[in-house]
């Protein structure tokens, strides 16, 4: 009994040093939502860049047009705008629930750490377009916001490590298929997010 007792003691006190030092409180609902709003916006990408405002040809021939780089934009632009308003309001939620602080050491580690290769890697993507450089482009994106995830990942829960690596491992798979780059990053932000989320949704909050 005594042993027990312990045993029960050392697993509480782990606990609470990690929910001291880690952001547990993300919702895994908001992200099999951004990967809906992913796969709607793929979609439409795909019309736009196959019927709408591009010129046809080869996979990897394909001239895409003034216009269709600014509707690709907008459809991006909608997208990230809606993943991240979902993501705040269910993960406020979900912390006022579960009692937990939205806005501590621990969540401002994590957003820090989260912006710093996005960040970067946004401003090489902008520089990319800008030139009219667009073959590399949805790799980037993939490469990039899979190293804020593992970057982040050391400051909430361990899925969104495994959720970066398998973005950087599709990216780099990508390379190898120039022209696919929307197929790999649908995958990447549609199928991904909703499978960690559905993951992190049964593990830590289905009750």
């Amino acid at each position: 009994m005594e042993a027990n007792k312990y045993l029960n003691d050392i697993s509480e006190i782990r606990n609470m040093m990690n929910r001291s030092s880690r952001f547990i409180s993300l919702s895994g609902l908001s992200g099999i939502l951004a990967g809906v709003y992913a796969l709607i916006g793929a979609y439409f990408a795909y019309r736009t860049i196959y019927f709408d405002g591009a010129e046809m040809g080869s996979y990897k021939s394909l001239v895409i047009s003034e216009y269709a780089v600014y509707k690709l934009l907008i459809i991006a632009s909608s997208v990230v705008a809606l993943s991240i308003i979902t993501g705040i309001f269910l993960t406020v939620k979900k912390a006022k629930v579960e009692g937990e602080k939205i806005w501590d050491q621990s969540s401002q580690r994590l957003i820090i750490n989260f912006l710093i290769p996005l960040v970067t890697g946004g401003v090489l993507i902008l520089y990319l377009i800008e030139k009219s450089q667009f073959s590399l482009i949805a790799t980037l994106t993939l490469v990039f916001y899979g190293l804020a995830c593992i970057n982040a990942s050391k400051y909430t829960v361990g899925d969104v490590r495994y959720l970066g690596l398998t973005l950087l491992l599709l990216a780099f798979l990508s390379l190898w298929f120039i022209g696919y780059g929307l197929l790999f990053w649908t995958l990447g932000f549609g199928v991904c997010h909703i499978f960690y989320g559905a993951m992190m949704y049964f593990k830590y909050e289905r009750k």
